[in-house]
């Protein structure tokens, strides 16, 4: 292995669906959220706007052929694309997805990242639940709902094969991205009943070899309890440190919450921190890098920002981490995110820096990989 390659976290919430409509409002998608973002404090970088005020639709495929077309001009070898599959009855956000797997022009290698995780009001009190959207949670008419939107039921080997099945349909695209001949797959929420999770990807491995693979390689995101699959990759945003330096970011982030104020940290010091871990890392687990971070747009005054960051530090950083990557013989690197608007974590064209972080990842890449 003697070149790294960048695989960009993608989310495929630029589209309608109904649930979307009957949950947060007719034609809710993550633009309504960065359009309505606003300032928390002078000088915020709020609301953050794409260049040419350019609100895709990933409904239409030619959207998704300019998002291939850029990431690979600027050296961005795949899309981790995320997963929203709740059950053999509901499977959400496809769309994207299936768009680049049937139409075999658009020119991006792709995986799974699965957002293992059911869909919850903010009120809602079960673990592993995602809010998706909790600025708007009192805004719409269907707060007497439950609480739980969108229920994760793993059920048991007969949906683990359906669900395999589905998923096949996309390993076999040459586009996917494979460590050998085997497909890779990521579970994003490794501890939302880990060993089910095993379990399953061990029997999707048996399913796997099955279909004429060398088996599949499951990963999981990093995690202090030490539970991970075959191998794992870190989460760049969430590296604070140790587990120490961990607990008591999270006790002022509660603070905060409680007080109404965000939760602003150093771009410079969490950087560091994600280098830090990176030199120490397993060498089962890969790298990733983040892009910025500010997720007013969804969650208003409980919001967690980074500030400090501009190009030419993202382009310092990762050209360290790339070259920790390389050193440690580890063929891809994460970078959150392609598109995260809803966290201001994108790698996009944007009104305030232009290209100048896609210019920078480039050349990033170019120098470490000569």
């Amino acid at each position: 292995m003697d070149k790294i390659k960048i695989i960009a976290n993608y989310l495929p919430q630029f589209h309608e669906i109904p649930e979307n409509n009957q949950w947060w409002g007719k034609g809710f998608t993550d633009w309504v959220a960065s359009k309505k973002s606003e300032p928390l404090y002078p000088n915020h970088k709020q609301p953050r706007i794409p260049l040419n005020r350019h609100y895709y639709d990933l409904a239409d495929v030619d959207e998704i052929r300019w998002q291939a077309g850029l990431a690979s001009k600027y050296n961005i070898y795949g899309f981790g694309i995320y997963h929203y599959w709740f059950s053999t009855e509901q499977n959400l956000l496809h769309k994207p997805a299936e768009l680049i797997r049937d139409n075999k022009d658009i020119d991006i290698h792709y995986m799974f990242i699965w957002d293992n995780a059911s869909w919850a009001r903010t009120w809602s009190k079960a673990k592993f639940n995602n809010d998706w959207a909790p600025k708007y949670d009192m805004d719409t008419e269907m707060i007497k709902d439950d609480s739980v939107l969108a229920k994760l039921e793993y059920g048991d080997k007969k949906e683990w094969k359906e669900h395999f099945e589905y998923l096949m349909t996309f390993f076999r695209d040459e586009r996917y991205i494979k460590i050998g001949n085997k497909p890779l797959f990521a579970f994003f929420q490794p501890n939302n009943k880990f060993n089910v999770i095993r379990k399953m990807s061990e029997y999707w491995n048996e399913l796997a070899i099955e279909y004429g693979f060398d088996g599949i390689v499951c990963m999981s995101r990093d995690n202090w309890q030490g539970e991970h699959l075959q191998c794992s990759f870190k989460y760049a945003p969430a590296t604070y440190g140790d587990k120490w330096e961990s607990a008591i970011i999270k006790i002022k982030k509660m603070i905060n919450k409680k007080l109404g104020n965000p939760f602003v940290y150093d771009y410079d010091k969490r950087w560091n921190y994600i280098l830090r871990d990176a030199e120490k890392s397993r060498s089962s687990a890969f790298l990733s890098g983040f892009v910025d971070f500010d997720d007013t747009p969804r969650r208003a005054r409980n919001a967690t920002i980074a500030e400090g960051g501009t190009p030419q530090k993202f382009y310092q950083y990762m050209k360290r981490l790339m070259n920790i990557s390389l050193t440690q013989g580890k063929e891809f690197v994460f970078v959150t995110a392609w598109n995260e608007w809803g966290e201001s974590a994108y790698l996009e064209p944007d009104e305030i820096n232009g290209y100048e972080y896609l210019e920078a990842l480039k050349k990033a890449v170019n120098e470490v990989n000569g």
